[in-house]
């Protein structure tokens, strides 16, 4: 895929679009436009229809994940996607190292949702996925708090279970702790579940009592 493949990513728009529609929301010209929507069709990614590509929810996705393999920068990719995709990327990455994977995760009494859990060796990581740059500190922690209370939760529920809050945001950086809960930048987080089980000391793990 070539290097305008990232900018593509903005104009996969659910639904028919126009080469001209999908010029004007990637920033591209017609003709690398319509070069790159040749490409995607190619690789069996959209369905022409008359004069409109039409594109299904987990499209985006599929081309992220390939851009990712070929070594595109993981923040770039990232910054193209809407804050389900990036869900999914964040996802994707921990089924891709041997993790069991699951979405928006719903609980009950009180109700919660975490937005990706993924378990392995018998410890799950529940992730918040903020699509953030920058944000205040208080912000922050505010944030990490309610992921601790829906760690909590979810351990409450889950007999037997241990479990880690983590925080997964788009941002450039090394990863921040607040209150030994981790926040990770999606380009770093590959390299943060490699190294998830030798840092487990470093990290908050709930248990069920």
């Amino acid at each position: 895929m070539n290097g305008n493949m990232i900018r593509g990513l903005r104009g996969m728009i659910a639904g028919g679009v126009s080469t001209r529609d999908f010029g004007a929301a990637t920033g591209l010209g017609d003709s690398d436009s319509q070069e790159l929507l040749d490409a995607l069709k190619k690789e069996g990614i959209g369905v022409l229809r008359g004069s409109f590509y039409h594109f299904e929810d987990g499209d985006r996705l599929r081309v992220a994940v390939e851009l990712l393999k070929e070594g595109h920068p993981i923040d770039e990719i990232s910054e193209a996607l809407h804050w389900r995709d990036f869900e999914g990327l964040t996802a994707e990455i921990l089924s891709s190292m041997g993790f069991a994977v699951m979405r928006n995760l719903v609980l009950t009494k009180p109700r919660m949702e975490i937005d990706v859990v993924g378990v392995r060796l018998g410890i799950a990581m529940l992730v918040d996925c903020k699509h953030w740059g920058r944000t205040s500190t208080s912000a922050m922690r505010t944030a990490v708090t309610k992921q601790v209370e829906r760690t909590r939760h979810y351990v409450a529920k889950t007999p037997g279970s241990a479990a880690v809050p983590v925080m997964v945001a788009l941002h450039r950086g090394d990863i921040d702790f607040v209150g030994r809960v981790p926040i990770v930048p999606i380009s770093g987080f590959a390299s943060f579940v490699d190294e998830f089980y030798g840092n487990l000391d470093r990290m908050q793990t709930i248990r069920r009592d």
